[in-house]
């Protein structure tokens, strides 16, 4: 998979695409993640890409001509006013105006086979950059962050462990929180007994059977108690 990130502030990723899950993802061939400084396409004095809002109003608007040359330069092809785009690549933007990022929607985004993703700032883009440019708008709860680029890095820690081969075993990944619907159940490790909590004996008997129907159960009242809207949901 090959993910392009679009942002005024690259070295932000540094540290977070060179360490842990992403960064064996990337030795291992599995993800090729390129960030764009989006100063370098624009045309204008000191690299400015910014500008006021037509209409007045606080605050500053990403302009459309570097977002539109770098997304063009980047895919390799003309998005508007050609509207033949490839379906193996999706644009996608960052906006408390998106879709709430879930892991449903996630996976969804493993079917392609190239994602530019848009780190919006200031007041956010050009609407004429959303109508033709964006293929799908994301967001990470009902909250507002400085930018896109966290929520970016987040979207891409999401998505890199969900790709085939990245995460040592796959039994990781299907058993977690929020696939099937379910929060995860309670973990437990070395000591039995640690101040006089004990770990339940269920885990320690080695019958299989009984350990899954009791994780099973942990996991639905986990889940009731704490995100029942989930148990709506399913």
């Amino acid at each position: 998979m090959i993910i392009d990130v679009i942002t005024i502030f690259p070295e932000m990723f540094r540290p977070v695409l060179e360490e842990s899950i992403i960064k064996r993802a990337k030795e291992k061939g599995l993800v090729k993640i390129t960030v764009h400084n989006l100063r370098d396409y624009s045309d204008i004095p000191h690299r400015k890409v910014d500008a006021p809002s037509f209409g007045g109003g606080p605050g500053m608007v990403l302009r459309p001509e570097p977002i539109f040359k770098a997304v063009e330069s980047i895919l390799g092809c003309e998005v508007y006013p050609s509207k033949k785009k490839n379906k193996k690549k999706r644009v996608v933007f960052f906006t408390p105006q998106g879709k709430i990022l879930t892991q449903k929607i996630a996976r969804k985004f493993l079917r392609y086979e190239q994602l530019l993703l848009i780190a919006g700032r200031y007041e956010g883009i050009d609407e004429r950059i959303r109508r033709y440019v964006v293929d799908e708008e994301i967001s990470l709860g009902d909250y507002i962050l400085s930018g896109g680029e966290l929520a970016v890095m987040v979207f891409i820690d999401v998505l890199v462990r969900l790709v085939p081969g990245v995460l040592s075993s796959a039994d990781s990944v299907v058993k977690e929180s929020f696939e099937g619907g379910l929060l995860d159940y309670p973990h437990y490790t070395r000591p039995r007994e640690f101040r006089g909590l004990k770990v339940p004996s269920v885990l320690l008997s080695g019958d299989h059977k009984k350990i899954e129907t009791w994780r099973g159960k942990k996991a639905w009242e986990r889940t009731r108690n704490r995100r029942p809207d989930l148990l709506k949901n399913s």
